[in-house]
């Protein structure tokens, strides 16, 4: 067992817990203004001239507003000019003025009341004639919309939201890089209080304890333990298992601060690796950082995707998505949503450009045997990527 790997009782882990003093700022009121500019402009580009993003990731990015979406509609209208308009429940005002990052108008509707009647008539005050709806929006909300706006073009603002979104500001990066330094750590963490007979559902329970203590916004946002013959389900499967000499134990987590999200994934071995697993392991090594060498402004994200595959196909595994091999893309955008643009997948000819963040995870299946992921999060640079976290160097060794 490598000095990383059970070392720690989980008293001492959780001393380690400490919230670092410094935390990186809130995002400004005048990047949110800069947003909304922003969306503005490839409104105009994409022949819009009205936004409507509902309650979600995309309505705390233009406006500060953290609530999820419900069956009552609250949603910002953002027009080619003016004021941007808030429709919300009246009896939420109180609470919506305590998280708005934006001056608004707001268009206020009691329980009995159609607010979609509201959205309408927003637009015709504004003479906007073609509606982007955010593509998170609920069907429900299309239908409100569509039975008060007949005259009315109703298209799809991914183009808009994805457009702001997928490209990261100095701010959002640095929100991201603290979210991801805690996660980091208690994965640190979690490898080394690992003991046999212990139950993945006892890790579970400590890295959202260990997120919740280093100050993470609400524990883990997610949390994935799985040990042996598991890790070859990539999104695990249900059950406590427990752990054994010789196992593989892959654990994929993360958190959020401010709504920034991380995502890491780690697979190492408890006892000694056979020579299979830690051939596997160098092999999703190689294809994770032949990944990250394709990644520079320009490059289309499928490219990304091709560079990891070819890694594993020279070595025997695949084609495409046959197994043993890689069952799905190999990575995903990251942000306020935690699986959010640009995709790392065949199909998608988008243009990397910097700012944009994503996931760099080519997981190696082995059906009936182990599977074996390590996931790390760049952002593209001027240059090239450059790394939130530092790649897994050894299936023993789990952390720089």
């Amino acid at each position: 067992m490598s000095g990383q790997i059970g070392h720690l009782r989980p008293e001492q882990a959780r001393l380690q817990c400490v919230e670092r003093p410094a935390r990186a700022p809130a995002i400004a009121g005048d990047e949110y203004l800069q947003r909304i500019e922003r969306a503005r402009v490839l409104m105009r580009a994409h022949g819009m001239d009205a936004l409507l993003v509902t309650a979600g990731p995309s309505l705390r990015y233009f406006a500060g507003v953290p609530w999820g979406a419900s069956e009552r509609l609250v949603a910002l209208l953002v027009t080619a000019s003016g004021m941007p308009m808030m429709v919300c429940p009246a009896f939420e005002e109180g609470s919506l003025d305590a998280v708005l990052a934006i001056p608004v108008d707001k268009r206020l509707w009691e329980e009995h009341e159609d607010p979609y009647a509201l959205v309408a008539q927003a637009m015709a005050e504004r003479g906007a004639r073609i509606l982007a709806l955010d593509p998170q929006a609920a069907f429900a909300v299309h239908c409100g919309l569509r039975a008060h706006l007949d005259a009315v073009a109703i298209g799809d603002a991914g183009p808009i939201v994805d457009g702001c979104r997928m490209r990261k500001s100095p701010s959002e990066l640095a929100l991201m890089q603290q979210a991801c330094d805690m996660t980091l750590q208690v994965q640190r963490l979690a490898a080394g209080i690992a003991r046999e007979g212990m139950g993945s559902d006892e890790l579970v329970r400590f890295i959202d304890e260990a997120h919740r203590a280093l100050g993470a916004d609400d524990g883990s946002t997610f949390c994935i333990v799985q040990f042996g013959e598991a890790t070859a389900y990539p999104h695990g499967i249900p059950g406590a298992q427990r752990l054994r000499e010789g196992d593989l134990v892959l654990i994929d987590t993360g958190c959020t601060v401010q709504g920034y999200h991380s995502d890491i994934t780690r697979t190492w071995i408890y006892g000694r690796p056979d020579e299979r697993q830690r051939r596997i392991w160098e092999i999703e090594q190689a294809a994770q950082r032949a990944a990250f060498e394709a990644i520079r402004p320009g490059v289309a994200c499928e490219d990304v995707d091709a560079a990891a595959r070819r890694t594993l196909e020279a070595a025997g595994l695949g084609p495409d998505y046959r197994l043993p091999g890689l069952p799905h893309r190999t990575g995903h955008g990251c942000g306020l949503a935690i699986h959010e643009a640009p995709y790392l997948v065949r199909g998608n000819r988008q243009p990397l450009q910097p700012g944009m963040c994503a996931s760099n995870e080519p997981m190696i299946v082995v059906p009936g045997r182990f599977g074996v992921r390590l996931e790390d999060h760049f952002h593209v640079t001027e240059g090239g990527a450059q790394w939130f976290t530092p790649p897994s160097p050894a299936i023993d060794r789990p952390f720089v």
